[in-house]
């Protein structure tokens, strides 16, 4: 079998939003670098098709080019880049490298987002494990993969609901509860967070890792999610847009208590003030 590369240069579009699209449109795990995302697909009408549903979807803001690749199993060779790493307490891995245990995470990269790869989401675990009280109860907006309810209920949390509006992001995160065997303490649903988060709480800790725009639009459900003085954290963003959120931030009421940057992803921690 002769594998295609397709290579997704960025010309203003969103690298996360890019690489879930290719994930999607290959069936295959993708590969993000500093201004590409690199996908592979089995020949080259599939490449190009590939290619074209992404031109489609992003139009000027990306650059494609598709190429054949050396004989190889790409199925298995981009698990060569993965590695298992450490945030706070918690360790996180894909399962030939990890095995589930009270201080693992163990989620295997797949279409729904979330495996401990990404800066933004490396930034919210961080913030989690400091910020997250034994016994609280979290919700987890945009949780895709489920990785940041699971590292929630190995981090103590009593209770943690998952929401994400891809409805093929529930049974993968539920797969990955089962086999991070926090099932009993962790739940996902299929909807919309605006709508179900606040009707899910009052809950101690929300945390949204999705996009800037996603998230400020998300501040007042947010706000009505938490029990007063309860903790939101926000992830997604990229460094230079801190400066935009902020303000919009203090103006929902909340009050910055934390920060955390990763590979130019900024994370925030913020109270609800009122």
């Amino acid at each position: 079998m002769s594998w295609w590369l397709i290579e997704v240069g960025m010309a203003g579009a969103d690298p996360e939003e890019v690489a879930q699209a290719l994930a999607q449109v290959t069936g295959q795990a993708v590969e993000e670098r500093a201004a590409s995302v690199l996908g592979y697909a089995a020949d080259e009408p599939a490449a190009v098709a590939a290619a074209g549903a992404i031109a489609t979807r992003f139009g000027a803001t990306v650059e494609l080019a598709t190429s054949p690749v050396d004989q190889a199993d790409w199925t298995v060779r981009w698990r060569d880049g993965l590695a298992v790493r450490r945030v706070g307490r918690l360790r996180l891995g894909p399962s030939w490298l990890l095995e589930p245990g009270p201080d693992t995470v163990v989620i295997d990269p797949e279409t729904a987002f979330g495996s401990g790869e990404h800066g933004s989401t490396r930034g919210a675990l961080a913030l989690l494990d400091h910020w997250l009280e034994r016994g609280a109860s979290v919700l987890d907006l945009g949780s895709g993969s489920g990785i940041l309810a699971i590292a929630a209920a190995k981090l103590g949390a009593k209770t943690a609901l998952g929401i994400d509006v891809d409805e093929e992001s529930a049974p993968i995160a539920d797969v990955n509860a089962l086999r991070n065997q926090v099932a009993d303490r962790v739940r996902f649903v299929t909807g919309d967070a605006a709508v179900l988060g606040p009707l899910a709480g009052p809950v101690d800790l929300v945390v949204s890792n999705i996009l800037r725009t996603v998230n400020e639009s998300l501040l007042g459900p947010i706000a009505r999610s938490l029990h007063e003085g309860g903790v939101a954290i926000f992830a997604g963003m990229e460094s230079p847009e801190a400066d935009r959120f902020r303000p919009t931030l203090a103006a929902a009421g909340f009050a910055e208590i934390g920060q955390v940057v990763d590979e130019g992803w900024w994370s925030v921690a913020a109270r609800r003030s009122r």
